[in-house]
């Protein structure tokens, strides 16, 4: 229309009025068609991020009454997992039903916080395309809506230190819900601190796969309980005399009856032990790395050339420590690898596809009838040590690591891997 108005020749009394009204009219239908496509290219993103938050939680909650709980929604978003205690499924009374339910609360809830942050970005993107004004359309044109979750994870990112826990979190559901193109171009500059924040942190479940002793503090304590208590705390300091400082303080921890988690150092774990170091490699082993680097080159393809960055973890897997330091101090635990595969645009014209990973590791602090305990010159057995968790002298907890963020080329060859050239080696 606007076309025709310019060929057109005008004259007489209305050819001014009549050439400012097509011209107006022209610009009116070009910004509603810019907000319809805008409309519909942020709804087309949100609706394909909430369906895949859907099927998450409806997985999730599948599996959790197939194992045996019940799960109850809260108004406020929040879920409560308990379990049924009529189902033949019924799970175990101790740590690790406790553990599991708590895990399937926490996750299912952060699923829902992240389905409500998606809806305020699209509440936000819709209002800056319409501008609140029904005589005056296409305010802003998006094409995605990473137009409006890079900027809000930019503000969060420039916080620095003074982020809260919370707000991490909101960082970390606004970087999954980002396109690989988004991810991209957040993790080039700024893949401190999405690291900092837990973008790589494993979404799989991290508790105990066992009930250790049980219920804590539920008897009383008798003079052989004592014996064994000071038996324990004479172990602590053999075990720093004969080189196993981690034995002894993972020991020293379990006798202050605290309970609160322990950090683990899985770069000296790593260093350490050569099964942790044998799984760890296999996890990322050349068929893994083959199928992430085909996934991503999709991405990379899909986007027209453009730099991606995709999410990628593995399935947990257990293994036996055989440094003796790590096999006193830990024992048996379970591993896994999160990390970001990137794909870029090379020099040479091909894609460069490259992988930043870190392997995390996790197990609880209990003890095993039927085993003995070799700490420090001395030999306690593992149903004495658990018994001070029942009596309440000492007491179980939890312990989660993660090494520092690695980098490895994805060329299909062997797994390996230096400091990642950005962070440098992150402590945990």
């Amino acid at each position: 229309m606007q076309a025709k108005s310019d060929r057109a020749r005008w004259a007489g009394v209305n050819a001014t009025v009549t050439r400012a009204f097509v011209q107006k009219t022209a610009k009116e239908f070009g910004d509603l068609h810019t907000e319809a496509k805008s409309i519909w290219s942020i709804l087309d993103d949100a609706h394909i991020e909430l369906v895949g938050l859907q099927r998450q939680v409806r997985n999730l909650v599948a599996n959790a009454r197939e194992e045996g709980f019940s799960v109850v929604d809260h108004k406020d978003g929040t879920v409560r997992v308990s379990q049924v205690m009529n189902t033949v499924k019924l799970p175990t009374s101790g740590e690790k039903a406790k553990e599991r339910a708590q895990w399937y609360a926490d996750r299912i809830t952060d699923l829902v916080g992240h389905a409500t942050e998606v809806d305020a970005s699209v509440v936000r993107a819709l209002a800056a395309s319409h501008g609140n004004d029904p005589y005056n359309a296409g305010h802003k044109a998006y094409t995605s809506l990473d137009e409006d979750l890079l900027p809000q994870a930019l503000k969060l990112i420039a916080l620095g230190g003074d982020i809260t826990a919370q707000q991490r979190k909101e960082l970390t559901w606004l970087w999954a819900s980002l396109t690989p193109e988004g991810r991209a171009q957040l993790w080039a500059t700024h893949c401190d601190a999405l690291i900092l924040a837990g973008v790589l942190s494993p979404t799989v479940y991290t508790g105990t796969n066992d009930d250790g002793a049980g219920r804590y503090n539920v008897s009383w304590p008798n003079p052989h309980d004592f014996l064994i208590l000071e038996e324990a705390k004479a172990m602590v300091v053999g075990g720093y005399l004969r080189g196993y400082p981690d034995a002894a303080r993972n020991m020293s921890h379990y006798l202050s009856g605290s309970g609160s988690p322990v950090q683990l150092d899985v770069d000296r774990m790593l260093n350490d032990d050569a099964a942790l170091r044998q799984v760890a490699a296999g996890s990322i082993d050349s068929a893994q790395q083959e199928q992430w680097r085909r996934q991503a080159l999709a991405a990379f393809a899909k986007s027209g050339g453009k730099p991606v960055a995709i999410p990628v973890q593995t399935a947990p897997k257990g293994y036996t420590h055989s440094d003796g330091n790590w096999y006193l101090a830990v024992g048996r635990a379970n591993t896994n690898t999160t990390g970001t595969v990137t794909v870029t645009p090379g020099q040479d014209g091909k894609p460069h596809v490259s992988l930043d990973y870190q392997v995390n590791v996790w197990d609880r602090y209990n003890w095993d009838p039927g085993k003995h305990a070799p700490v420090g010159g001395m030999n306690i057995s593992d149903a004495d040590l658990a018994r001070l968790h029942k009596t309440g002298l000492a007491r179980e907890y939890s312990m989660r690591g993660s090494g520092s963020v690695q980098h490895v080329e994805l060329t299909g060859g062997p797994p390996g891997g230096h400091p990642h050239d950005t962070t440098g080696r992150i402590p945990r």
